[in-house]
This record gives C-alpha cells, sequence and structure tokens, in this order.
C-alpha cells in the first residue's frame, strides 16, 4: 500500500509540472547589432552634398549686344553713364574689326573667318551655340524684330547681319526665337545661357542714345530683377564697334556683387568668349584661346 501511494504522488507531481504556466520574462529579446547596418524602420537619412568647385559657376550669363558706339559716346548720354556708374565699366575694351558682322562672328566663334562686309556667307557648323549646345547648356538667342519669316527673311529692325548664330551651318537653330518671348522667359524658365540682339533702333544703330539708351536701361531693369540674375547671374553689355573714331567700345557688367567699379586691362571681343566659356567649362574657340578673359570684371566666384 505504502509503494502505490508513493507512485500516485509522484504522478500528481509530475502532471502538476507539465501543467504549470510558463514565466515570460518583461525584458525585450537583445539584438546583436551589426557594424554599419541599421533597422530597416530607422528613420531614413539624409544625404550630404559638399560644396564643389562648380557651385561657383554662374547659372545665367546674359549677353547684350548694341551698335556703333564709341565708350567717349556712350558716356556722354546719362542712361549708358548711369548703367557705368551703377555696374562694372571696362574703360579699354576694344571691337576687333569693322563692320559689324566680323564682330559678332568673333564674340561667337573666335574668328571673323576673313569677312570684311555684313553680306551673309554660310560658315561650317559650329560656334558659341552648338559648343552650348553640344555640352547640355541651355540657350536661347533673342532678336528684336524676328517674325515668323525665320532669320533669313524677317523685316526691320531685324538685321541678319547682327544675328550670328544664322551663319554657322547655314541656318538658324530652334534656340533663336524672338525678343518677345524674353518676359515669360525670365519669368519662368530663364536658360543659362541668353543672347539679346536689339533691333535696328534700340541697337543705337539707326537711332540716337536717347532713345536706344533708355529703351536699352529698361532691359537691364528687367533682366537685373529676375531671379535668374539675382541668383548669381551675370550680364555683359557690349557695343560691336565704335563710331569710326576709336575702337574703344564700352563693356559694362552687371554682377550681384560688385558695383560702382572701372578697371583699365585691355579686353576684346575674344575676351568675352573666353570668359562665356570659361563659365560654362567649355573649350575656347579660335582667338579665344590667347585671350585675356573677363577675370577682373567678375566676382570671385565666378572667375
Amino acid at each position: 500500500m505504502i509503494r502505490v501511494a508513493l507512485r500516485a504522488a509522484v504522478l500528481v507531481a509530475l502532471i502538476a509540472a507539465c501543467s504549470a504556466p510558463t514565466a515570460i520574462s518583461s525584458s525585450p529579446p537583445s539584438v546583436s547589432a551589426t557594424p554599419g547596418t541599421a533597422p530597416a524602420s530607422s528613420a531614413p537619412t539624409t544625404k550630404v552634398v559638399l560644396p564643389t568647385a562648380a557651385s561657383a559657376v554662374p547659372q545665367h550669363l546674359f549677353v547684350i549686344v548694341m551698335e556703333n558706339t564709341s565708350l567717349a559716346t556712350a558716356l556722354r548720354a546719362p542712361s549708358i553713364s548711369s548703367l557705368a556708374s551703377t555696374y562694372t565699366l571696362a574703360t579699354n575694351y576694344h571691337a576687333v574689326s569693322s563692320p559689324s558682322l566680323p564682330n559678332y562672328l568673333a564674340l561667337t566663334s573666335g574668328s571673323t573667318w576673313g569677312i570684311t562686309d555684313d553680306g551673309y556667307h554660310a560658315l561650317p557648323a559650329g560656334g558659341l551655340g552648338a559648343q552650348l549646345t553640344a555640352a547640355g547648356v541651355s540657350w536661347r538667342a533673342y532678336m528684336e524684330g524676328l517674325t515668323s519669316a525665320g532669320c533669313m527673311r524677317s523685316p526691320y529692325p531685324y538685321a541678319l547681319k547682327h544675328n550670328p548664330f544664322a551663319y554657322y551651318g547655314g541656318s538658324c537653330p530652334d534656340n533663336v526665337v524672338s525678343l518677345d518671348a524674353l518676359d515669360a522667359d525670365l519669368a519662368h524658365d530663364t536658360p543659362r545661357f541668353v543672347w539679346i540682339t536689339p533691333g535696328l533702333c534700340h541697337d543705337g544703330h539707326d537711332c540716337a542714345l536717347a532713345e536706344s539708351g533708355p529703351w536699352l536701361e529698361s532691359l537691364v531693369a528687367k533682366i537685373v530683377a529676375s531671379s535668374a540674375w539675382r541668383d548669381g547671374g551675370a550680364l555683359f553689355i557690349v557695343w560691336d564697334e565704335g563710331d569710326g573714331r576709336s575702337s574703344i567700345v564700352p563693356l559694362i557688367v552687371a554682377t550681384h556683387d560688385l558695383a560702382g567699379r572701372r578697371v583699365d586691362a585691355s579686353y576684346d571681343h575674344y575676351s568675352l568668349l573666353a570668359a562665356i566659356e570659361d563659365a560654362f567649362g567649355l573649350p575656347r574657340l579660335g582667338a579665344a584661346r590667347d585671350a585675356r578673359p573677363l577675370t577682373d570684371l567678375l566676382p570671385a566666384a565666378t572667375r
């Protein structure tokens, strides 16, 4: 009887042990972290981009080409004198030829191509516009008076001889548009390079500075009010050639950081082309290769 009772007690104890609830720890299980990894639920990280030399490149360059006025004559006009005193003026900047066309070609290809007239000459494809396109730099050339008749046939005040982009490859690229498109582009999607050719009155070719000067002032005011210029942009206002008495023409450079300066260093149209090409990381064309760039006329961040 004792043996039977003992077996019964052992059996009861075993049943009780098996049916007892399992204890649950209130501490979370430990996680073995692997260096360099993070749980999938961790907060997203922010990629930090360090400044590079490329960040100093101006986002937008503007060029306005005026006509047939020497520096001395231009500064006698109150409107031009005001622009020159407000921004940076190069006092020893030279045209490279005469008449107009070879100067426009020099500004956009580094060569006059031996041309000494204003007639139409179909040149090989190339030039500054082709460089910008190949490099993926957005650009437009705005021509006052350009109509649906196109680059070759638009009427006065448009002048084909003042549209150098129509000469390379014998036709106009789609980037050449009417000046009427500028306002909308300044407001929304400004190309990185902007070239502006006024019509034959507003550029000073056919009209006096008393008319072309205030028009230029108004255009400059519109550009410098744009976010494209305010965000580190630069505006070059240049005259293609002098008035027959001097090859020294005005070059006014408007930037956000420099104002009221005069620079006496010697420059010419090839210097301006070199400055544009350097700004966008393009190889220099023709005589621009050896030209003195406009270093003294630009803020350090854009040189």
